[in-house]
């Protein structure tokens, strides 16, 4: 009888490998780490995330470029033009009147309104910063300019 060929059954609990408990449990001496390397050592159970093994890291092999200030405040400015095409003579114009409009979207820290094109409608805007431009086209249209802080 071929001892490869006899089938062991399905159990129903499995017994859980008890590692390092003598030669008789047949998992004692390297408890099943192997011989020697970095993984059979205590506390290396996980290296750094970007470790690539003592191979120079990815991060560290490409060319850096440019400079980036992630303490920057984000603007999203938005053009008189925008404010002609989308809303009607008298509305009051604030963040949520734009988001509803999709002329901004997403997160940012200050809205700046930007004198490119013209206007026409007598219109209250509420904004964080304002170009000279579009002051002088809001109120040239008869409107008002509300500043938040």
């Amino acid at each position: 009888m071929d001892l490869k060929a006899v089938h062991v059954g399905v159990h129903r609990r499995k017994r859980r490998k008890r590692v390092g408990r003598g030669p008789g449990s047949g998992h004692g001496k390297t408890a099943t780490r192997g011989h020697k390397g970095q993984k059979s050592r205590a506390g290396t159970e996980f290296p750094h995330i970007l470790f690539e093994g003592g191979q120079m890291p990815l991060a560290r092999r490409i060319p850096k470029r440019g400079f980036n200030n992630r303490f920057a405040k984000t603007v999203v400015c938005v053009n008189v033009r925008d404010l002609e095409r989308c809303f009607q003579d008298g509305d009051r114009v604030d963040e949520q009147a734009l988001r509803a409009r999709r002329l901004v979207d997403g997160q940012f820290d200050y809205i700046k309104i930007l004198g490119d094109g013209n206007l026409t409608k007598r219109l209250t805007v509420v904004a964080h910063r304002f170009s000279k431009s579009a002051v002088q086209k809001i109120e040239a249209a008869g409107g008002t300019v509300e500043r938040l802080s």
